[in-house]
C-alpha cells in the first residue's frame, strides 16, 4: 500500500518512483502530465465538481529523476542558486518523483512553468477551498518557507489523502508539522 503521507523535502526522499511501476501513472486533464492514479482519480473527482479544466492547467506532475536534474540544472544556469534553492527542488528530493504532485496554472496564452499563476481568488480559489476533501493541499504556503525549505509555491499541491489533508489545512499546518505531530515518541515502546 502506498504511503501518501510520506515526507519528501531535502532532508527526506523516500524512493519516490520505483522504475517498473510506471503503470500507476496515469494522465489528468486531457494531457500528458502524470500522477499517481489514486492521486489522479481524486483530482479529476476535484476538477470535475468546480468545473476546474476550463480554467485551470496541469503544468507539471509526476518527473524523472533525470528531469528533474534538467529542471534543476537549467535553473541554476538561468536563475542562479538562490532562486533555484527556493523554488526547485534537489534532483532526488522532488515531491514531483513521487507522482503525487502536481502544479497548477490558470489557464492564460502563456504558463511560467517554474512559477505559474494561481491565485487565491476566482477559479483558484475555489480549487483551493475544496482541495483539502479530497485529499490535496497546498504543500508549500507563504509564512511557512523556514519549515519547508521551499519558498511560497501556491500552485504547488500535494496529495496525502482524506481525512489528513483536511485535518493538515484546517490545522494550517505544513506536511513536516503533521508529521512530526503524528510521529509516535522514539524509544518509547508498547
Amino acid at each position: 500500500m502506498r504511503d501518501y503521507l510520506m515526507l519528501i523535502n531535502r532532508e527526506s526522499a523516500p524512493v519516490a518512483h520505483v522504475p517498473g511501476e510506471r503503470e500507476q501513472l496515469v494522465p489528468v486533464g486531457g494531457t500528458g502530465v502524470l500522477l499517481e492514479r489514486q492521486a489522479a482519480y481524486a483530482l479529476e473527482l476535484l476538477m470535475e465538481r468546480i468545473d476546474g479544466w476550463n480554467r485551470i492547467v496541469p503544468v507539471s506532475g509526476w518527473r524523472s529523476g533525470e528531469e528533474q536534474r534538467r529542471i534543476w540544472d537549467e535553473s541554476l544556469r538561468e536563475n542562479g542558486m538562490e532562486f533555484t534553492k527556493t523554488y526547485v527542488a534537489l534532483p532526488g528530493h522532488s515531491e514531483h518523483e513521487s507522482g503525487l504532485a502536481i502544479d497548477l496554472g490558470l489557464k492564460k496564452e502563456t504558463i511560467d512553468f517554474i512559477r505559474p499563476d494561481f491565485p487565491y481568488d476566482g477559479i483558484c480559489g475555489t480549487f483551493r477551498e475544496c482541495a483539502p476533501d479530497y485529499g490535496f493541499i497546498e504543500r508549500y504556503p507563504g509564512g511557512k518557507e523556514a519549515v519547508t525549505g521551499i519558498g511560497h509555491e501556491p500552485w504547488h499541491f500535494r496529495y496525502i489523502g482524506t481525512p489528513h489533508a483536511r485535518i493538515l489545512t484546517d490545522a494550517g499546518l505544513t506536511l513536516e508539522e503533521y508529521t512530526a505531530y503524528r510521529m509516535p515518541e522514539r524509544g518509547r515502546g508498547a
